[in-house]
């Protein structure tokens, strides 16, 4: 083996000047990585009970489907063990629900 080749199989890719280029976090767009929220973006939290409210729906099934049953509601977890919520997260929630909703009256 010649010791003096770049490896072909190495991380990263080799541009024409033998140099490896690899792929930078800011480069890539992930799908699980949110991008940051500026200072400007910050919304308040809800609380179980708000989210509850919205849902029209018992605190306790917002407590279910926020660890356990499906759908599993998009939640916080605080150090103290309380449950926080964005709005966004909520209308979201909303939003997907209802186009599943609307994709299965057409399936059927």
């Amino acid at each position: 083996m010649d010791r003096s080749s770049p490896v072909s199989h190495s991380i990263g890719r080799r541009e024409s000047n033998g140099i490896a280029q690899f792929p930078n976090d800011q480069q890539t767009n992930s799908p699980l990585r949110k991008p940051p929220r500026s200072l400007t973006e910050v919304e308040s939290l809800l609380t179980a009970e708000d989210v509850a409210k919205r849902l029209n729906v018992s605190t306790d099934w917002v407590w279910d489907h926020s660890s356990r049953k499906k759908p599993l509601l998009p939640v916080i977890r605080m150090g103290d063990g309380t449950l926080r919520y964005r709005a966004s997260g909520i209308e979201m929630f909303i939003d997907e629900h209802e186009r599943l909703t609307a994709l299965r009256r057409r399936a059927v």
